[in-house]
């Protein structure tokens, strides 16, 4: 049995959004809705609310926008397991239902479901229960994320680095399957990052003046708020860079000729127009014009527009992702009064070697050609792998020992150029387009053992994905 290109759905649950689309056309396409991985709950409300009563999506936006009170938030996939089987029936309908419009008694469409790594057997098969008997779904097939996110680097052996809110996850992979002895997860995250820049900006006098005048002074908490705020605006509108530890981008000079094929092809046409125009200015100015603009450029600043007022920040934005190579400035920077974090303080170069370090020793060189950082930050802060590379690299390079199983070198993976759709996303759709490519294998296959067919489950019961579903082979 196989099915068509436009039917099939790919459902990418992460620890903080859910992204979803259907149709697997022959450019695949980045995820047509998106979600995040919170629902809200009215109160007061029964001990055992129903899939029904839980706010989610624009829903509970609207609400929370509204200030209504007495709403209960949860996400039920932070920390990494499924924590309220209602919560994620109540997330799923919604993104199935309501944001791709598909209905329940007409259901064609098989799912291919990409989820976090290290759920049990009996959680599998409760995910299978829900997607055929509360989804209806024509055909049902699980994948884990640090899998996927790998498949769409055009990779099958390497490290996925996943960078969330509040965590980090990190998996060895080799051979197309998780060391799950290996995975480690550290309490870091792009939380932390914005936690400690909105440290760093309260030593600005300039900033501080903007947002809180001696006139009309804020107090301490909208203070917080406000930065907060300020640094979300900051990353989101691609004005950091990550940090580079000794390792600089060199400019390569314009040699008079331009190969237009390799422009159209890398997607680069508004860079080389904007460059050209940029040269075609400095060219000009006077001496002294571009001694002045050299030395802005050497201060890095930028002024920003936020809440109607003008804002002027320099370099200390780009310092926005050494929280997650520092353990120190993660503690310094956490709010004293936060609760202790549910799993261990770990630099993100730190939990890749030990990661990879739980491997066979001769499939650890393999690893470290592999690394792979992806999550959501990484589409408005690109590069953290190469910072993350050179943090890494004194980890493999012992010239006292010198065998054929020594890791020579460090590769940091991307999605290949080849996925126009994908050019100006960075690695954050990883685990969606891998999820796309392994669906349009699997559900075109008429002998495909790798999915769960509503013949099967009905034969079988939901006992049959832990045959059948990619992520147990």
């Amino acid at each position: 049995m196989s099915f068509r290109d436009n039917t099939v759905v790919v459902l990418e649950t992460g620890r903080d959004l859910i992204y979803a689309g259907q149709g697997l056309h022959e450019l695949l396409k980045t995820p047509a809705v998106y979600a995040q991985a919170r629902v809200g709950l009215r109160t007061p409300h029964s001990s055992s609310p129903a899939v029904n009563e839980y706010l989610v999506g624009k829903e509970l936006e609207e609400a929370l926008a509204a200030g209504q009170d007495g709403i209960q938030i949860s996400y039920p996939f932070a920390d990494g397991v499924i924590g309220d089987w209602t919560q994620a029936e109540a997330l799923w309908k919604h993104v199935l239902f309501k944001q791709l419009g598909l209905r329940r008694l007409q259901m064609e469409s098989p799912v291919i479901l990409s989820i976090f790594p290290g759920l049990s057997r009996d959680s599998y098969e409760r995910i299978c229960k829900i997607f055929f008997e509360r989804f209806n779904v024509a055909a049902f097939t699980l994948i884990e994320r640090p899998i996927s996110q790998l498949y769409a680097a055009n990779a099958i052996a390497g490290v996925v680095v996943d960078i969330g809110n509040n965590a980090t996850d990190v998996t060895p992979i080799y051979d197309a399957l998780p060391l799950h002895a290996g995975r480690v997860t550290t309490s870091i995250g792009l939380r932390d990052c914005e936690l400690y820049l909105a440290h760093l900006l309260r030593a600005n006098p300039s900033v501080m003046r903007t947002i809180s005048p001696p006139e009309a002074p804020l107090d301490e908490d909208a203070i917080q708020n406000t930065l907060l705020e300020l640094v979300h605006m900051l990353w989101e509108q691609d004005h950091i860079r990550p940090p580079s530890h000794g390792e600089q981008a060199v400019a390569q000079e314009d040699e008079g000729i331009t190969d237009i094929g390799a422009i159209v092809a890398a997607g680069r046409e508004k860079a080389v127009i904007e460059s050209g125009m940029r040269k075609k200015a400095t060219a000009k100015q006077t001496a002294a014009e571009q001694a002045r603009q050299r030395e802005i450029e050497a201060l890095d600043l930028i002024t920003v527009t936020f809440r109607g007022k003008e804002v002027t920040l320099g370099k200390e934005r780009h310092r926005f992702c050494e929280p997650l190579f520092d353990m120190d400035l993660v503690d310094h920077a956490r709010p004293a009064n936060a609760p202790p974090p549910k799993q261990p303080h770990i630099p993100l170069q730190e939990a890749v070697n030990h990661a990879i370090a739980q491997g066979v020793i001769d499939q650890r060189q393999y690893m470290w050609r592999g690394l792979f950082v992806t999550g959501d930050i990484t589409r408005h802060v690109p590069g953290i792998g190469a910072g993350l590379r050179s943090r890494c690299l004194p980890y493999i390079v012992r010239e006292e020992v010198v065998t054929d199983v020594q890791p020579r070198s460090i590769n940091v993976l991307h999605i290949p150029e080849y996925y126009p759709e994908y050019r100006d996303t960075s690695d954050s759709y990883a685990a969606y387009l891998g999820s796309s490519i392994t669906a349009k294998i699997i559900f075109h296959d008429p002998q495909a053992k790798n999915f769960v067919s509503k013949s099967d489950y009905a034969t079988y019961g939901p006992r049959v994905i832990l045959e059948s579903s990619t992520a147990l082979l």
